[in-house]
């Protein structure tokens, strides 16, 4: 199995396809399968990387909370980046893998070449701020203590997970059986570490002016939690693009996979070709 070494984990990745690279970042409940019909489209033109978080095996399962966080999330990216000799790749992630999108353009905008950050800020609410963590809390103790099968059962099939539900009944198996063979406690310290102590979109307002790459922020229209953040962000990086998927929840990739793949393709092909919303940028 081939393994890309990062600070205290090693990161099981794949790689398929010849080109630009891209490098997808997977959400909490999934994993580098959850990018399959990305990859499936992508690789016949772009050299597609997936990868699985720390946490989430094959790759290592650190024992220690402290060894799992948003900057740890972002510098495993660049570990796999660094492994595989990639200076500068598209980066797409979705929901925790948005947020390290996020804090990657932030961190690192000379290793990308555009950004995009997909069903980013479920927790960011600062009225629901202390449900979210509470619930995140409660998700975490369930995974550990009953195991993922039971742990994740109401979460798995929450709102924003209904429209896949609706719409593709054998997909959302296909994304809760998926979720339920992960690791209980690589989940649980995942959850405790990194999305229970990650900032909110609305803490890093500052930081996003200072973007300056294409970026595409993509949402779901019924991915409640997260619509608020991607019209924060969009007004505060420069020359970002929204998209808003009608009848859409949190699984956008997996939801509406056409009208993800284009909105994608769009914007690689613009970024490469330095033609991405140029009057955005220069206002």
């Amino acid at each position: 199995m081939p393994y890309a070494q990062a600070d205290g984990a090693r990161l099981y990745y794949e790689e398929t396809g010849s080109g630009i690279p891209v490098l997808f970042i997977h959400e909490f409940g999934g994993d580098l399968r959850s990018w399959e019909p990305q990859v499936r489209a992508f690789a016949r033109r772009y050299r597609c990387i997936t990868y699985n978080a720390r946490g989430y095996p094959p790759s290592d399962v650190p024992q220690d909370v402290e060894a799992y966080g948003q900057e740890q999330a972002v510098e495993d990216a660049i570990a796999v980046l660094d492994h595989l000799g990639i200076d500068k790749a598209h980066v797409c992630g979705l929901s925790m893998g948005g947020y390290a999108t996020l804090h990657f353009g932030i961190r690192f905008p000379g290793r990308a070449r555009s950004l995009a950050i997909c069903g980013a800020g479920h927790g960011s609410d600062p009225l629901s701020r202390d449900a979210f963590r509470a619930t995140a809390a409660d998700l975490a103790e369930r995974m550990e203590k009953l195991g993922m099968e039971a742990g994740i059962a109401e979460y798995a099939k929450g709102p924003t997970r209904q429209p896949l539900l609706w719409k593709d009944p054998r997909g959302f198996e296909e994304f809760r059986r998926q979720f339920a063979e992960h690791s209980n406690i690589g989940s649980a310290l995942t959850m405790r570490g990194y999305q229970l102590r990650r900032p909110t979109i609305y803490d890093m307002e500052a930081q996003m002016r200072g973007i300056g790459l294409p970026t595409l922020i993509v949402t779901g229209d019924d991915d409640t939690p997260c619509l608020e953040p991607g019209l924060l962000m969009k007004r505060n990086i420069r020359g970002a693009a929204l998209l808003v998927v009608p009848n859409s929840g949190h699984s956008i990739n997996l939801e509406e996979i056409g009208v993800f793949n284009a909105a994608l393709l769009d914007l690689w092909t613009a970024a490469d070709a330095g033609t991405w919303r140029p009057w955005a940028k220069a206002s």
